[in-house]
């Protein structure tokens, strides 16, 4: 009798174990949304982080724009965007930015005859391309750069992002900053009315148009460009350099932003340099300063605390670039900003 009620007790404590056990896993989930941009690398950092930390990421790749509404509508523990925030805006929905590495965007084509790296592009030619001024791939001003290049006669098929997407918000920043008729007729933006073109749903949507019409053109983080084995051109720099997207080019360019300015937002695009890639941007991971579940947003912070010490190895093999130690000693001194009853929720306990 003892024996059969010492068995009953057993099972029982081994049931709340489990019980509790399934409460602390569900406890250490957190979930994002927002920029296509990063996805492959919180996929993988939420893969190893799962085992590291038993912080279990739920990432949706919807687009900047989707991001930041989730995250203003407190519908996901964090945001993720590629377009920084504005001051006002950060202010009146209560919300804390920080970068969480960095990347590039690089142009993409689908040219018969074209191998990778071989095309050179201007900025300026870019514009003229998504302006519809210049609509077939032997255009005189295109042979005039390209000579050697057997370039056909065929149309040229510019493709953009249709959803609100930061990728977007970095192109257009390029562009517009080296046409001004491109800064007027399109301007910058999340979504712009483009002059020319189809859209297409996310990196990935862009990536496979490109892949699959004959003329295309297009723009893509470089993650996806490598992953995807897609054609890149080269591109002229501000030095006026024709620089290929390499790792030490984004390097390069990311030597010469200045982390100083409010909310991290620091501008990559266009930067000097001879050897600079001119389109690096960072992305961004948006937080409430006024969390209703404290130990979800430390959730957050322990996972880009973990991945800013020990994620650089897997972005880098990703293509991405890891930011200065100095700038994640800097975002972490920003946590504690976030207070609950006066006080900060980071460093967790």
């Amino acid at each position: 009798m003892v024996s059969n009620r010492l068995l009953a007790l057993a099972a029982g404590m081994v049931a709340a174990i489990g019980v509790t056990a399934g409460a602390s896993a569900q406890q250490a989930g957190i979930t994002g949304a927002g920029a296509s941009f990063p996805a492959p690398l919180y996929q993988k950092w939420g893969e190893a982080a799962r085992q590291a930390t038993g912080i279990q990421l739920n990432y949706q790749s919807v687009g900047s724009g989707a991001g930041q509404t989730q995250i203003r509508n407190r519908t996901v523990d964090f945001g993720a965007t590629d377009a920084p925030m504005s001051a006002e805006q950060l202010e009146q929905n209560n919300l804390l930015q920080f970068p969480s590495t960095m990347g590039s965007i690089v142009p993409i084509v689908n040219i018969p005859g074209v191998t990778d790296h071989q095309l050179k592009l201007t900025g300026e030619l870019i514009s003229d391309i998504y302006l519809g001024k210049i609509t077939r791939w032997n255009d005189p001003k295109i042979v005039e750069l390209n000579r050697g290049v057997e370039l056909p006669n065929i149309a040229i098929a510019p493709v953009y992002r249709a959803d609100g997407s930061g990728t977007t918000f970095v192109w257009v920043s390029y562009l517009s900053a080296v046409s001004p008729e491109f800064q007027q007729k399109v301007g910058i933006g999340t979504s712009v009315k483009w002059a020319a073109g189809t859209g297409a749903r996310g990196n990935e949507g862009v990536a496979g148009t490109v892949r699959n019409v004959r003329g295309a053109i297009g723009y893509v983080e470089h993650a996806y460009a490598a992953q995807n084995k897609l054609t890149t051109t080269q591109l002229r720099n501000k030095a006026g350099k024709f620089v290929t997207g390499t790792s030490e080019a984004f390097q390069a360019a990311a030597a010469n932003a200045d982390w100083s300015v409010p909310n991290f937002a620091a501008n990559l695009v266009d930067t000097g340099g001879e050897t600079s890639w001119p389109i690096v941007t960072p992305t961004f991971i948006l937080l409430p300063k006024n969390p209703t579940d404290t130990a979800k947003t430390q959730n957050v912070m322990k996972f880009f605390d973990w991945a800013y010490s020990a994620g650089d190895g897997v972005a880098t093999q990703l293509e991405y670039i890891p930011l200065p130690p100095a700038v994640e000693d800097a975002v972490r001194k920003s946590w504690s900003s976030i207070q609950v009853d006066g006080k900060p929720v980071w460093p967790a306990n």
